[in-house]
């Protein structure tokens, strides 16, 4: 099947960016669902959706609609992308994917079940100049990959009552932004063999500020740092033992690159122009995998994102962050 007609689960601010993206790359926006009629009415003027529905599950029963992008906060993301699957929808799912790697396991054999495709929404993975850094390291183009940093740092809301510092919907700096550095160290240097976290904890018990070292199985080191009361440069490194690559900010949305030599030539400095945010490229994987009949991401594999979820439990662990209602 080609020419999937998507559905979008949620209005907020995530699921505007990427349906415009979808809007922009030309695909089939076919419906929107909300927990409010009104706010999926309004949703729909804005991007010319024709089928509106004032419930998620009216979205997902909706026979007009072959995929939904889960756009709700995270911590729901298990409940809404289970009503998808049991509908026998495709799902492209925002991150964090879940709240723990539990919640991600279940969804993976439910998906499974249902013989139906599963996917994190991690777009980064999909930008056209991570493509073109996974070509330059798995080249050898830097030598022997000694170390990766990577940041994300914003100053977001401190009100309490935001999503963002509540427990109970998975709140935190963690889940929201570590999540980019992390899944962004496992796509170049796979499962880290060790992890020490430390973070900073409100009052309420969500963090503010975590920073990671870890190990890998050749030998390379990678550092990460994600904060929620600060905006930092947002900048990533990939050291090699012949030259580095230097990501600019923000190096987790559409952005540029150089490679540097060891002696400070600059090999390749990478601009490639991304129309809109470039949120449509994930959107555009998802449905060539589909069509090629696929159930799965060969960027981010549903058992490397489960994988990843039992990573930030790890280090929620060692800071010492739990979510009510879960295993870790």
């Amino acid at each position: 099947m080609t020419g999937l007609r998507w559905g979008i689960l949620a209005t907020g601010g995530i699921a505007h960016m990427f349906t415009r993206d979808l809007c922009t790359a030309g695909l089939d926006v076919a419906a929107v669902g909300s927990r409010s009629l009104d706010s999926a009415r309004a949703f729909a003027d804005t991007f010319d959706i024709a089928r509106v529905h004032g419930s998620y599950q009216e979205l997902v029963d909706d026979p007009e609609v072959d995929i939904i992008y889960v756009a709700s906060p995270h911590g729901l993301h298990a409940e809404h992308t289970r009503q998808v699957l049991e509908a026998g929808k495709h799902a492209l799912v925002e991150k964090s994917f879940t709240l723990d790697a539990a919640q991600a396991a279940d969804l993976r054999e439910l998906a499974a079940s249902r013989g139906v495709f599963l996917m994190e929404a991690m777009w980064t993975r999909y930008l056209p100049h991570m493509i073109r850094i996974r070509e330059l390291v798995s080249s050898g183009a830097i030598g022997e990959i000694r170390a990766v940093w990577a940041d994300h740092t914003q100053a977001l809301s401190t009100d309490p009552a935001h999503r963002l510092n509540a427990p109970e919907l998975g709140g935190g700096a963690l889940l929201d932004l570590g999540v980019y550095p992390v899944s962004f160290i496992w796509d170049i240097l796979g499962e880290p063999t060790s992890i020490s976290a430390v973070g900073r904890l409100q009052e309420v018990g969500t963090d503010t500020e975590v920073a990671t070292v870890m190990t890998h199985a050749s030998g390379a080191v990678s550092t990460t740092l994600s904060s929620s009361r600060g905006a930092g440069s947002n900048t990533a490194v990939i050291l090699g033992s012949r030259g580095r690559i230097e990501i600019d900010p923000v190096w987790y949305t559409a952005t540029s690159f150089r490679v540097v030599a060891t002696d400070g030539t600059v090999v390749e400095d990478y601009r490639t122009p991304v129309e809109g945010r470039g949120m449509q490229y994930e959107a555009l994987a998802a449905e060539r995998y589909i069509a090629e009949g696929r159930l799965d991401s060969e960027l981010e594999p549903i058992d490397e994102t489960v994988a990843i979820m039992g990573t930030l439990d790890e280090i929620r662990r060692q800071i010492g962050v739990h979510f009510p209602g879960t295993d870790a």
